[in-house]
């Protein structure tokens, strides 16, 4: 089925509103704007307006002195608008009929931007000679809604301003309405004008006037033949139109369409007349509007220079950053295999409050009593020791000088890599990579890290961390956490009993209280001590070798991986903050903008615009 107009219609306004928005993605890319393309601005500037809610024809009716344009013209309107005479009076101006309430709808002055427009009031003014290009225009009720007629100056006037508005008129119009007659088909003036036109893609349909019928019906095919020929139009459709003046003044000249080129087979006198209005508001029109705007249509689809050159532009481009963001990925910048995990200790203390949180009832009140008997009892120790051996250093600080070098180094390796890759790397990564390594001072990056990681609480991500891992340990393994939960309620009942089990051996509630919480100490204040004999190797002696044995696959091995997930997570966690920063600072988001425009060929603006095209170049 061949496309019509609604077709198109709908092809333009979909392209239309799908190039802004990949244009808008694709911004990234620098390319040039799509404002300024000659296919982009036919689109815009011709098609949109021209196959939009309200499209139109604008048909000059155009050839050379006394052939009756202004007849042709009158019959197009269906009034006496245009004066006629057998003098050779000949219009000097244009006259533009136009449909009621067109000028509110559209902007006249731009359709004719190389005339002086006129609001008309009498016929008889294009008649009138005078230097000023002025067009004549008046809204008519009998002019179809999508048609503005314009009878035009003649083409082979001696005067040259009249070439001059002529020409203006040709570039103007969707469509020319050529009156050719006997005498005028072979006019060297009248071929000029129709040569310039067909030259530009012009449109025509041929009315052959005056014609002595059925007499020239054997000769009007040889002069268009040699109208054709001299001048490379190519009509679209051919009418001739008898020889009859009072019919011409009376408005029923009745035009007789004839094939071209000529089919020997077709009967001539068995065509019914036309009107010739008809044939351009209703008969003929999608037809004719879709030849106006042909070539329009296909620069646009057209592979080499329409809008398929901007997918094929952002292809390129879009390839071109893959292939920067290709070797930034191949050369991970912060390759970080020395990173410090967190302290053993401070782990297991964590994991120990967060086991402390989930017990209920008695459970928790023993054990929370006993564990503030036994931290009573250390404090006497805990003084010693100071005393002794000076206080102790913050139980983070070592780890924060740990860490700080493992930024240094990994900074000092991220520009190593960069200067390298802005040296031998991709061209457009290469650009780019020179911008900033110019811009950015490493003394400065460094800076801002030291004084951001000196601020960073390492206590508050393990809390997160460790709750985050033991919350997935309870929901991921239910069973097993249930029995270690059994496990530290049988601690706790064991406590007591093992008090007064000391104090009648004498040993002293005092002593017997501090024994028992050294002795649950490797316990993990219940089950979840477990975890850190795994880690101290010493998981036999805590809980025995049958209960050892039971959960070797599941229990023991179980938790020593949830330990070492728990460090790796947080180091994981230390390993993107570090990647965040270098990004932010030593890159300024260069990676995430090289993935983000190597992404826009497979983008849904791109495949939408995509789309469109591959059926209008089915169409066109």
């Amino acid at each position: 089925m061949t496309p019509g107009l609604d077709d198109f219609a709908s092809l333009v306004q979909r392209l239309a509103v799908a190039l802004p928005k990949l244009e808008r993605v694709a911004e990234v890319l620098k390319l040039p704007p799509l404002a300024g393309r000659e296919w982009y601005d036919l689109l815009t500037r011709k098609l949109v307006p021209q196959l939009g809610h309200d499209p139109f024809l604008v048909v000059a009716v155009t050839g050379g002195t006394n052939i009756g344009k202004s007849v042709v013209f009158n019959h197009l309107a269906g009034e006496r608008a245009s004066a006629s005479s057998p003098l050779a009076s000949g219009t000097k101006h244009p006259v533009c009929l136009v449909p009621t309430g067109f000028s509110q709808r559209h902007d006249l002055a731009a359709l004719f931007p190389s005339f002086h427009l006129q609001v008309s009031s009498s016929a008889t003014e294009a008649l009138t000679s005078s230097d000023e290009h002025w067009l004549f225009w008046r809204e008519s009720p009998a002019v179809p809604p999508n048609l503005l007629l314009l009878d035009t100056p003649d083409v082979d006037s001696d005067a040259p301003v009249n070439w001059q508005r002529a020409d203006a008129i040709r570039q103007s119009a969707d469509v020319l309405v050529a009156v050719l007659t006997q005498q005028k088909y072979n006019d060297a003036a009248v071929k000029q004008f129709f040569r310039q036109a067909a030259d530009e893609g012009k449109p025509a349909v041929v009315v052959f006037n005056q014609c002595e019928l059925p007499d020239d019906e054997a000769y009007w095919p040889l002069w268009l033949e040699t109208f054709c020929q001299e001048t490379g139009v190519q009509p679209l459709y051919v009418y001739l139109a008898p020889n009859d003046r009072k019919a011409a003044e009376a408005l029923t000249l009745e035009f007789q369409e004839r094939r071209w080129p000529p089919n020997e087979s077709a009967d001539a006198t068995s065509v019914a007349p036309v009107r010739l209005q008809d044939v351009f508001a209703r008969l003929r029109f999608a037809e004719i509007k879709l030849q106006t705007l042909r070539g329009a249509l296909e620069l646009v689809a057209d592979d080499r220079q329409g809008a398929v050159s901007l997918l094929r532009e952002i292809e390129v481009r879009s390839g071109e950053f893959r292939a920067a963001a290709e070797v930034l990925t191949a050369h991970q910048l912060a390759e970080i295999d020395d990173w410090p995990a967190p302290p053993s200790a401070i782990v297991i203390d964590d994991v120990r409050r967060w086991w402390s949180s989930q017990r209920q009832g008695w459970s928790a009140q023993v054990h929370g009593v006993y564990n503030q008997i036994g931290q009573t009892l250390k404090v006497p120790f805990s003084m010693a020791k100071t005393w002794w051996q000076g206080p102790p250093p913050p139980v983070w600080d070592s780890f924060r000088e740990l860490e700080w070098q493992a930024i240094v180094r990994a900074v000092g390796r991220v520009y190593t890599k960069l200067e390298w890759l802005a040296d031998v790397g991709q061209p457009l990564l290469k650009v780019r990579l020179e911008l900033l390594l110019t811009g950015v001072s490493r003394a400065e990056v460094l800076r801002q890290l030291e004084a951001e990681h000196r601020q960073f609480d390492f206590n508050e991500l393990l809390q997160t961390t460790v709750e985050q891992e033991l919350l997935s340990f309870r929901e991921e393994n239910p069973q097993l956490f249930g029995w270690f939960k059994r496990l530290d309620e049988a601690t706790a009942a064991a406590r007591p009993m093992l008090t007064i089990a000391l104090g009648i051996t004498g040993i002293g509630l005092p002593v017997g209280e501090a024994a028992t919480h050294l002795a649950s100490q490797s316990l993990m204040q219940g089950a979840m001590h477990v975890l850190g004999d795994v880690v101290a190797g010493t998981a036999t002696a805590t809980v025995g070798e049958t209960a050892i044995s039971a959960t070797a696959s599941s229990g023991a091995g179980y938790l020593q991986a949830k330990f070492h997930r728990l460090q790796e997570t947080f180091t994981r966690q230390r390993v993107r903050w570090l990647a965040e920063r270098l990004e932010s600072r030593i890159l300024g988001g260069l990676t995430g903008e090289l993935q983000s425009a190597a992404a826009i060929s497979r983008s849904a603006e791109y495949q939408a615009v995509a789309e469109i095209l591959a059926g209008w170049r089915k169409s066109v």
